[in-house]
C-alpha cells in the first residue's frame, strides 16, 4: 500500500494539475473575448470613414446579430435524415429533456458557447439562477428515478418479468 507522503504528493500534483488547466481554460477564454471586441472595435474604425460612427456601429450591430440569429438557427434547425428508421419512431413521444440532450449530442460545439453564456449571464441574473436551480433539479430526480427503475427491473427474474401481474 502506497505511503501516505507519496499518496499526498500524487494529490497535490493532480490538483496544481488541474487548476493549471482551468487557468489556461480561463486565460484563453478571456483572450477570446477580448479578440472578438477589439475586432468588432476595428471593424468600427474601419467603417468610420466610409460610414460615419453611426453607420459603422449599425452595420458592426447588424453583422453581430446575424452570427447570433445563424448561430441559433443552427442549434434549433432540424437534423439531417441520416439516422435509421429505428430510432426516428420514438422522436414524435421524445419528453423535452430528450430533445434538449439530442440536441446537445448533435451539436456540442453550439452547446458549449451557448453554457458558457447562459454562465455569464446567470451570474447577475438571481431569476435565471432559480431557473436553471429547478431544472437542474428535476433533471436529477428524473435521472435517480429512471436509475431506479433500472435497477428494479434488473433485479427481476426473466422468468417473472413477462408473467402478467394479477
Amino acid at each position: 500500500m502506497p505511503d501516505s507522503a507519496w499518496l499526498q504528493g500524487v494529490l497535490r500534483k493532480a490538483v496544481a494539475a488541474i487548476i493549471g488547466f482551468m487557468l489556461a481554460f480561463v486565460l484563453l477564454v478571456a483572450l477570446l473575448v477580448t479578440g472578438f471586441y477589439l475586432l468588432v472595435n476595428a471593424a468600427i474604425v474601419a467603417l468610420s470613414p466610409s460610414l460615419g460612427e453611426a453607420g459603422a456601429l449599425a452595420v458592426t450591430g447588424l453583422s453581430c446579430l446575424l452570427l447570433l440569429a445563424l448561430f441559433f438557427y443552427r442549434m434549433t434547425r432540424p437534423v439531417a435524415a441520416k439516422k435509421s428508421g429505428r430510432e426516428n419512431k420514438g422522436d414524435s413521444s421524445a419528453t423535452p429533456v430528450d430533445v434538449i440532450r439530442n440536441l446537445v449530442r448533435n451539436n456540442p460545439l453550439e452547446a458549449a458557447f451557448a453554457a458558457f453564456t447562459l454562465g455569464l449571464v446567470e451570474q447577475s441574473d438571481p431569476r435565471l439562477k432559480s431557473l436553471l436551480l429547478q431544472g437542474g433539479m428535476v433533471l436529477m430526480k428524473e435521472a435517480e428515478a429512471e436509475q431506479a427503475q433500472g435497477q428494479a427491473n434488473a433485479d427481476v427474474p426473466d422468468g417473472e418479468k413477462d408473467a402478467p401481474v394479477t
